[in-house]
């Protein structure tokens, strides 16, 4: 099988091709190619991926290409990670944002936004290449805001583009471990959109422990989410929430956590990326010694902003493995390409799942996976807390949509002012105005 990476250059591409050099499976991918805008990018993280694969005799064959089409001509897979703008463009979207005092996360509130105006015309472009020149294939998005850029690919390729995010399984697996649950049998009930979710229960043997942890003072502030929320606050959900909500719950805190700090988040990130890419210009590099170094770095500091806003300090060495979004990808494609049933928790269309939201509405639940696709599991409806905040991010994403599609600079303005973290129409129209004036990729947006 031919597999396709879509932002090939980026830093985090190497833990994908890890992933696929431990399968060795009858089915399994055997040519990935990489493409990206960036040639110096892509052959930086070629040399990670041949690092990697020496020694391994069957490991797949590695093409690197700048040209889109050539890219995914023969794919069964594409896999979409692409970063419009840049690192560069993330920085600019929190200093943005900042500057009016409201949150630049690169997924949530008005950086996110600022980001998915950039990126839902990219991905509809490259939705509407697949269909044209690989039309069976299956699309595995993630690319941010992953639930918004699914949505608009899903309007071109329909079910047949997925999305993923390792945020929820990093969580499930810290909640089934503190309760000495195998994570792999655990079901795990979650539900919400992308980077806004609540984990409700954890079964096992058909037993929700959920109860058991929530009672437990201890434990249930020895982990990440409970360190970042604190047991009082998850007591009263009588959930754990996607690490994510923290920008909701914790607003101001974070906000002002991020106006203190030396640089953003994203302005940590280019700084540090853009020296591994220039070590990596050197030829005697040690491509793959370097790139270890790099992550191990960038994964510790994960959220830094937050945990310093809830005063609980660096993360525990347990705290710092994810959910791994490459090994949900490699299972997803196990599951389609070789029947391999499972269960898994994705970015898919709506259908009935949650009553409050359309069919069309892309959700983050449990699926149902084989060769037909993705399913969403039935889930209980959620609380009126939960349903206020999902159904005004999702009334958000569909102005980002609809602006993407018009061109019109108003229901941008609109996008920005519904969202629960932008507090003012006035505050929405300066952000308009200074991420155009910014962004070469937003000259679309007109009056």
């Amino acid at each position: 099988m031919k597999l396709t990476i879509l932002g090939g250059g980026g830093f985090r591409v190497p833990l994908v091709y890890g992933a696929l050099l431990g399968d060795h499976a009858e089915g399994r991918v055997t040519r990935v190619t990489l493409h990206d805008l960036d040639g110096g990018r892509l052959s930086a993280v070629a040399r990670v991926l041949a690092d990697q694969a020496e020694g391994v005799p069957d490991a797949p064959e590695v093409t690197a290409t700048t040209d889109l089409d050539e890219a995914l001509c023969g794919a069964d897979f594409v896999f979409s990670a692409i970063r419009v703008g840049g690192l560069e463009g993330r920085a600019a979207d929190e200093r943005i944002a900042l500057a009016e005092g409201v949150l630049g996360q690169e997924t949530v509130g008005a950086g996110g936004i600022a980001y998915g105006l950039r990126t839902v015309p990219v991905a509809t472009h490259i939705a509407r290449r697949v269909a044209e020149l690989a039309p069976d294939a299956w699309v595995i998005n993630f690319t941010n805001p992953a639930g918004l850029v699914t949505e608009a690919m899903s309007r071109v390729l329909g079910d047949r583009v997925v999305g993923i995010c390792d945020s929820p399984v990093g969580l499930g697996r810290r909640v089934a471990r503190i309760l000495g649950a195998d994570p792999d049998e655990a079901w795990i009930d979650y539900v919400g959109l992308n980077h806004l979710g609540w984990l409700r229960g954890l079964r096992v043997g058909g037993r929700d422990e959920l109860p058991r942890l929530l009672a437990d003072e201890k434990a249930l502030g020895s982990f990440e989410e409970g360190r970042l929320f604190g047991p009082e606050w998850l007591r009263s959900l009588g959930a754990i929430p996607n690490e994510y909500l923290h920008y909701y719950y914790f607003n101001r805190e974070a906000v002002h956590a991020y106006r203190t700090a030396g640089r953003t988040r994203g302005a940590y990130l280019r700084d540090q990326q853009g020296a591994f890419y220039a070590e990596m210009g050197r030829p005697d590099t040690p491509a793959l010694a370097a790139w270890h170094r790099t992550l191990a770095d960038r994964e510790a500091t994960y959220m830094a902003a937050n945990r310093e806003a809830a005063g609980v300090g660096e993360r525990d060495e347990e705290d710092l493995e994810s959910g791994g979004y490459e090994k949900v990808a490699l299972a997803l494609m196990r599951a389609v390409a070789r029947d391999e049933r499972t269960t898994l928790i994705l970015n898919v269309r709506n259908g009935t799942t949650l009553s409050v939201l359309d069919a069309d509405a892309v959700i983050e639940v449990p699926c149902l996976v084989d060769a037909n696709g993705a399913r969403p599991v039935a889930a209980a409806p959620l609380p009126y807390h939960a349903v206020g905040l999902v159904t005004a991010v999702k009334a958000v994403e569909r102005e980002v949509l609809a602006a993407a599609e018009s061109g019109s600079r108003e229901t941008a303005v609109k996008a920005f002012a519904l969202h629960p973290l932008v507090d003012s129409v006035a505050v929405a129209r300066r952000l308009v105005a200074a991420y155009t004036a910014e962004h070469p990729g937003l000259a679309y947006l007109r009056g």
